[in-house]
């Protein structure tokens, strides 16, 4: 049985959304070498009072962008696949589990849904003021795209990880983005004037 190395971090990693990350830790510089010298990813679950979340994200190391003299390193990861814990493993310095991939329910979101979503995401970016160059509207994972590019509450992104429906995701995505706009948009007005 293969394990999953796990990483607890206080925030949820998304399918398709990049993640730098300081590697200082001695446990997480062993773990993290190992997955670099296998190719192998590790899983990032989100860490709480309450211990870890029971579904995570597999994040591949996609480079590392700096190595210091005593260990530590800074790479990019990247959300690949959702994963269930099973069983958490304690054997060694960091903690492995026993994983089953999530996969979502193979129906496709409503068209107007989608084109809802990515205008609502463009404007806030732009509110932001972000180059509003959002997710290409065809991308399976629109719903993480969108969520993983704003800071957003992480509870609703764990409901998200857990949602097993891109059309459900989107839907609660654009109810997110409905809820916070107004404010967005007085705050921008309030700036410019």
């Amino acid at each position: 049985m293969t394990l999953l190395p796990l990483f607890p971090l206080e925030l949820v990693l998304l399918p398709g959304v990049p993640l730098p990350l300081h590697i200082f830790e001695p446990r997480y510089k062993e773990m993290i070498a190992e997955c670099i010298e296998q190719k192998k990813p590790f899983g990032v679950v989100r860490a709480s009072s309450d211990g870890v979340a029971d579904i995570g994200c597999t994040a591949e190391i996609m480079s590392i962008t700096k190595k210091y003299d005593d260990g530590r390193m800074d790479i990019i990861t990247r959300g690949v696949e959702r994963f269930e814990v099973i069983e958490v493993n304690e054997d060694r310095s960091f903690l492995q589990a026993e994983i089953s991939v999530v996969e979502d329910e193979p129906e496709k979101p409503p068209a107007d849904m989608v084109t809802q979503a990515v205008r609502l995401h463009a404007e806030i970016a732009k509110l932001a003021g972000a180059e509003p160059s959002g997710p290409d509207e065809r991308a399976g994972n629109l719903s993480f795209l969108l969520a993983g590019s704003l800071p957003l509450d992480l509870d609703f992104k764990q409901s998200l990880l857990s949602t097993l429906s891109e059309a459900k995701r989107l839907e609660a995505v654009v109810g997110y983005l409905e809820a916070v706009l107004p404010g967005l948009r007085r705050a921008a007005k309030a700036r410019w004037n």
